[in-house]
């Protein structure tokens, strides 16, 4: 009766285990200062780019609609003001993005600038 002892490792199957493991782990003990500072870099334009993307997106459409009103159903008045609202739509869109990210970065600068000195004193 032969006692012998196997071990069977897996990189993929442990990376899965740790990936599960840090759903479940309190919040300071799951990122590193490190990575929040990442986080909050990259949080900075994600709202700002959907909003202004949003309304780009729908400043087109608007200016579609004007057109057709304009060319095929021979609405004038309507496709010239709806002209007008989508173009104005769309030159608002990025000075959205920009006013959004300004205000957001006041927002995370004290939090970022506590997490880089503290990462820069270690």
């Amino acid at each position: 009766m032969s006692k012998s002892f196997t071990y069977h490792y897996s990189a993929e199957r442990q990376s899965e285990i740790d990936a599960i493991r840090k759903k479940y782990l309190p919040p300071a003990e799951q990122e590193s200062k490190l990575e929040q500072l990442r986080k909050l870099d990259a949080s900075l334009t994600t709202g700002a780019l959907t909003a202004s993307v949003a309304l780009g997106i729908a400043s087109i459409l608007v200016f579609g609609a004007g057109m057709c009103c304009f060319l095929v159903w021979r609405l004038w008045v309507l496709g010239a003001l709806l002209c007008v609202v989508g173009v104005i739509g769309m030159l608002a869109a990025p000075v959205l993005y920009r006013r959004l990210v300004e205000k957001r970065r006041k927002q995370i600068a004290p939090e970022i600038l506590r997490l880089t000195e503290e990462l820069s004193q270690k």
